[in-house]
C-alpha cells in the first residue's frame, strides 16, 4: 500500500473520483456540496494498492497553521475493513507539513466515531446534521 500527498493532476483527480464515489454516489451528498473552494489550497492524500486508488483524505490548515481540519476521508467499498483507513489517517497525522500543528479536528459521521476514537480523537458537543447525515466534532491534541 502506498499513501502519499496527492500533488499531480492525476492524483488529485483520483482523490476527487473517490470522494464522488463514496459521498455523492453511495451517501447521496449533492455533488455541488462535496467540492468547494478549499480543495484548491488543501493538502490531499491518496492511498493506493497495486496502482489502484482506494482512499483519500483532505487537510485544511486553520488558525495560522496551529489547527489541521481533517475531512473528506473516504475509502472505496472494496477496501473497507482492510486497515487502509487507519493507515491513511496515520499517514495524514505523520505528514511533515503538519509538524507544527497543535490540534487535529474533524467532523465525523456518527457511525465512524469508534474508528476515530481508536486514533485518539475525542468527540465533543452535540450531534448535528450535515447534508442530512448525523455528525459530531472530534479533536485530538498533539504533543500533550
Amino acid at each position: 500500500m502506498i499513501i502519499a500527498r496527492a500533488t499531480s493532476p492525476a492524483d488529485l483527480g483520483a482523490c476527487l473520483a473517490i470522494r464522488r464515489e463514496v459521498f455523492v454516489v453511495e451517501q447521496q451528498v449533492p455533488e455541488e456540496m462535496e467540492y468547494d473552494e478549499l480543495d484548491a489550497s488543501a493538502l490531499h492524500f491518496l492511498a493506493s494498492r497495486d496502482g489502484e486508488p482506494l482512499g483519500t483524505a483532505r487537510v485544511v490548515l486553520k488558525e495560522g497553521g496551529r489547527v489541521a481540519k481533517v475531512g473528506r476521508v473516504a475509502v472505496r467499498r472494496a477496501a473497507r475493513g482492510t486497515g487502509l483507513g487507519l493507515a491513511l489517517m496515520r499517514a495524514v497525522e505523520a505528514e511533515e507539513a503538519l509538524a507544527g500543528v497543535a490540534e487535529m479536528v474533524l467532523e465525523a459521521q456518527t457511525h465512524a466515531i469508534p474508528f476515530y476514537e481508536r486514533l485518539g480523537y475525542v468527540a465533543e458537543g452535540e450531534e448535528y446534521l450535515d447534508v442530512g447525515i448525523p455528525h459530531r466534532v472530534m479533536r485530538k491534541r498533539r504533543g500533550a
